[in-house]
C-alpha cells in the first residue's frame, strides 16, 4: 500500500507505514535546522566573519562638506543644463542617466539616431565650456 503526503512544498510518498514515523520526524529536525539557519543569516548568504566585517558598521553618513560639496555640484549641472534647449536637455537626460542608446532616444523623442547624437555632443561641449571657464582653487 503506497502512502503520499503532502509537508510544505514537498510530496512524499511511501510504501510502509514504519518510514512515515521516521519521515516526519525528520522532517521535523530539518525543520529546526532551517528556521535557525535564516534567523542566523542576515541575506541567504550565511553567518560569516567576513560579512560583519565589512557590513557589520552604522550606514554610511555624508559629512557637511560633503553636502555643501554635492549642493554645489548640482547647481552647477542644472545651470549648464538651464543652456541647453529642451530638447538637447531631453535627449541628454533619457541617454545619461535612464542609459537608452540613441536608437531608442531617438524612438521615444521622434527623431533620428543622428539628432540625438549630435544634441548629446552638443550638451556635453556646453559642459566643457562651462567647466573650463570655472575658476580654479
Amino acid at each position: 500500500m503506497g502512502i503520499a503526503f503532502k509537508r510544505g512544498k514537498r510530496i512524499a510518498s511511501y510504501a510502509e507505514a514504519a518510514d512515515i514515523g521516521e519521515f516526519l520526524e525528520l522532517s521535523k529536525r530539518k525543520s529546526r535546522s532551517l528556521y535557525r539557519e535564516e534567523r542566523d543569516c542576515w541575506d541567504w548568504r550565511g553567518y560569516d566573519e567576513y560579512i560583519i566585517a565589512i557590513e557589520g558598521r552604522l550606514p554610511y553618513r555624508e559629512t557637511p562638506e560633503e553636502y555643501v560639496c554635492r549642493m554645489e555640484t548640482r547647481e552647477e549641472i542644472l545651470a549648464v543644463l538651464a543652456l541647453c534647449t529642451e530638447k538637447q536637455r531631453e535627449r541628454f537626460l533619457l541617454h545619461v542617466l535612464y542609459e537608452y542608446s540613441y536608437e531608442e532616444v531617438g524612438k521615444i523623442c521622434g527623431c533620428s539616431k543622428y539628432a540625438v547624437r549630435d544634441s548629446i555632443m552638443a550638451v556635453q561641449k556646453i559642459f566643457r565650456k562651462f567647466y573650463k571657464n570655472l575658476p580654479h582653487d
